[in-house]
């Protein structure tokens, strides 16, 4: 007999939307072929942003997060309920939100309107034009997520170890913190970056900053491994990509002041809390990678 499909009952979670599958996929390609030409610029030596940057270091982390993050995005297709993807969902949103307002904010510095290269000057209008989209669709997707209808999952597979909380609260307050400075005060805030960054950078890497302590606060009051996995995917190539490009412009970063070391610190806790996420979600029963990713069985 044909195997009909039922809605969710009580406990078994909210469906996830074609709309937020969409969104992952595309977002996730574009930021993989946008964040490798930022990077590739930023290794070369050049300031490849959409705005004009004293640096080519902040350009290449921004591009180092757009890239490293794609892992996760794309392993948003194999979520099942809006609780599987929403750590990682909400937090590009706010990332697309987020670096379209600051393009807009900041206008006078891009590409096009300081006479750059042809390539630069299309490639910032073609940023500014392609975060509207991509915004407007994240806002509308996350919206008619939220009011699909559905119930809380029933309970957690696996929670999260006790010991990992309070470094976990202390990582995600210390980005978000930063981020919200670097937004709303990038004149006094951006004097704390190692290295030379105007208005855009600095808010440019605040919007990012913000929505890595959103995704880190957000896992942790998920607490459930299970629901984690594409946010466990992401952290360590967010981390690893920005590492690369600091290490290749070690040179112009002030590694021997406090933001200096307060940033490898920064960096090397995402890192590790992705490790210990897989390592201890590997050793429960009932863990792993792939933990609360199957269907619900469905009655004949």
């Amino acid at each position: 007999m044909a195997v009909e499909p039922q809605e969710p009952g009580p406990g078994d979670g909210r469906p996830l939307t074609a709309g937020v599958a969409m969104l992952a996929v595309v977002v996730g390609v574009v930021s993989l072929t946008t964040g490798a030409f930022l990077v590739a610029a930023s290794l070369a030596g050049y300031a490849g942003g959409a705005w004009k940057s004293p640096d080519p270091l902040s350009p290449g982390l921004i591009g180092a997060a757009m890239a490293g993050v794609t892992p996760g995005l794309f392993a948003i297709g194999r979520a099942r309920v809006w609780e599987e993807a929403r750590v990682l969902v909400i937090p590009l949103a706010v990332v697309l939100l987020g670096l379209f307002t600051v393009s807009l904010l900041n206008a006078d510095t891009l590409q096009v309107a300081t006479g750059a290269s042809i390539v630069l000057a299309l490639f910032s209008l073609g940023w500014v034009a392609l975060l509207g989209l991509l915004a407007a669709f994240a806002v509308l997707a996350v919206a008619l997520q939220c009011f699909r209808p559905g119930s809380p999952l029933r309970s957690r597979e696996v929670p999260l170890p006790g010991w990992s909380k309070p470094p976990m609260a202390v990582l995600g307050s210390a980005w978000l913190g930063i981020g919200a400075g670097l937004l709303v005060l990038p004149g006094f805030w951006g004097g704390f970056i190692p290295w030379e960054v105007n208005r855009a950078d600095a808010q440019g890497l605040g919007v990012w900053a913000l929505a890595l302590g959103m995704g880190v606060l957000g896992a942790l009051a998920e607490d459930d491994l299970g629901r984690l996995r594409p946010a466990l995917l992401a952290m360590p190539g967010v981390s690893l990509a920005m590492a690369v490009v600091l290490a290749v412009h070690a040179p112009a970063v002030h590694w021997n002041s406090g933001p200096g070391l307060a940033l490898t610190t920064l960096i090397a806790g995402l890192f590790c809390t992705a490790v210990a996420g897989h390592w201890y979600g590997s050793r429960r029963p009932g863990g792993g990678a792939d933990a609360g990713t199957e269907p619900p069985e469905r009655t004949v």
